[in-house]
C-alpha cells in the first residue's frame, strides 16, 4: 500500500512539473517616444513595458531640451550646474567623439539648428549671416567642461544631445533585459537598434533592414543585415532638406565650422558599433564630413563598420560599405 502510495506521489509530481512547464516566446512591447516608435523584442513572457516607459521618462527628464523643466533645459538655462548619471554617460561620450572628429560632431550646435528652422512647411532658407554669425560665436563643445557632477559652461552656451540621446537610450533599455538575463532581445527606437544574442523564437540571428533613401516618403529596404551582439544606427539627409535658388540641395545636418547646412551627396550613412549611443553619434557626424573624410577617419576606427548610399555624378544612387560592414 506504501508503494503505491509512493508511485502515485512521484507520478503526480512528474505530472505537475509537466502541467508547469510555459513555452517561452517572444515579447513584442511597444509604443512612442522622443517623437517616434520604440519596440523591443525579446524571448520571455514578463511584459515589462511600464518599466521601459519609467526608464524613458527618466532619460527625457534629464536629456530632452523639448521638456521645459528637464535638467538639460535648466542648464541651458544657466539653472541648474549638478547633473545626474544618464547626463553625464551622454556627456562623457560626446566628450569622446567630439575630439575623434575633431568638432564634426558637437552638441553645442544647437541653437544653430534651431534657428534654420528645418521644421518649416517652406522649402527655403529662413535665416542670415548676420543670425548666423552671432550664434556661432557660442558654438564649441570645449568651451564646457564636466567637475564632479557638475556642468561648467558659459552662460550663452546651449547644450543638446538629441544627436546621441536616442542611442543612448537604446542601450540603457539593452542594459535593462540583460540584468534580467534576458540575453537574447533586439531593442530598436526609431531605427536605432541593438541586438543581443539571436532570434530565440526563431532560432536565427536578428534580422534589421535599412531604408532606401527615397525622397517621394515611401519606404522600401535597400539591404538586410544580421546583427548580433552589436549596435547599428542610421541617419539620413533625404527627409529633411533644402533647396537654394541654384537647385542645390542641402541637408538638416548644420556643419559645425560655418554654421551653415552641409552641401552633401550622402544620403544615409549606417553605422555599426559595439554600443547604440557612439553608432548614433557617428552616423551624424560622418554627415557633414563627406565620403573622403570618413574613409580616412575610418583607417584609425577598424571598430566602425559603416554602410554609404550616395548620390553619383549622374543623379543615380551608389552604395559603399567600409571596414567589413556586412553584405
Amino acid at each position: 500500500m506504501k508503494r503505491i502510495l509512493l508511485v502515485l506521489i512521484v507520478i503526480g509530481f512528474i505530472s505537475c512539473k509537466q502541467n508547469n512547464t510555459r513555452v517561452i516566446n517572444n515579447t513584442v512591447v511597444q509604443g512612442t517616444v522622443f517623437g517616434t516608435y520604440y519596440r523591443v523584442t525579446y524571448y520571455s513572457n514578463k511584459d515589462y513595458q511600464k518599466e521601459f516607459d519609467s526608464l524613458f521618462n527618466i532619460i527625457n527628464n534629464s536629456l530632452s531640451t523639448y521638456l521645459e523643466n528637464s535638467d538639460i533645459s535648466k542648464v541651458n538655462r544657466n539653472e541648474l550646474t549638478e547633473i545626474d548619471n544618464h547626463f553625464k554617460n551622454v556627456f562623457q561620450a560626446s566628450k569622446v567623439i567630439y575630439h575623434e572628429t575633431n568638432g564634426a560632431f558637437d552638441p553645442t550646435i544647437g541653437n544653430v539648428v534651431n534657428a534654420w528652422n528645418f521644421g518649416a512647411e517652406q522649402n527655403k532658407f529662413l535665416t542670415d549671416s548676420i543670425t548666423i554669425d552671432s550664434l556661432m560665436q557660442f558654438v564649441g563643445f570645449n568651451k564646457i567642461n564636466l567637475s564632479n557632477n557638475s556642468i561648467i559652461k558659459p552662460k550663452t552656451s546651449y547644450l543638446e544631445f538629441n544627436a546621441i540621446a536616442k542611442g543612448y537610450a537604446v542601450d540603457v533599455i539593452s542594459q535593462f533585459l540583460s540584468d534580467k538575463r534576458i540575453d537574447n532581445h533586439l531593442v530598436d527606437i526609431g531605427g536605432e537598434l541593438m541586438a543581443k544574442g539571436i532570434n530565440a523564437q526563431k532560432n536565427k540571428e536578428w534580422l534589421v533592414g535599412i531604408e532606401n533613401p527615397n525622397f517621394d516618403g515611401t519606404q522600401s529596404t535597400n539591404k538586410v543585415v544580421k546583427l548580433q551582439d552589436e549596435a547599428m544606427a542610421t541617419s539620413g539627409t533625404y527627409r529633411k532638406f533644402k533647396i537654394d535658388e541654384n537647385g542645390n540641395r542641402y541637408a538638416h545636418i548644420i556643419d559645425t565650422e560655418s554654421g551653415y547646412p552641409s552641401k552633401t551627396n550622402l544620403l544615409s550613412i549606417s553605422v555599426i558599433a559595439r554600443d547604440c549611443m557612439t553608432a548614433d553619434a557617428y552616423a551624424t557626424a560622418f554627415k557633414t564630413m563627406g565620403i573622403e573624410k570618413v574613409k580616412t577617419f575610418l583607417r584609425a576606427h577598424p571598430e566602425l563598420k559603416v554602410f554609404l548610399i550616395f548620390e553619383n555624378e549622374n543623379n543615380g544612387l551608389e552604395t559603399l560599405a567600409l571596414n567589413g560592414f556586412p553584405e
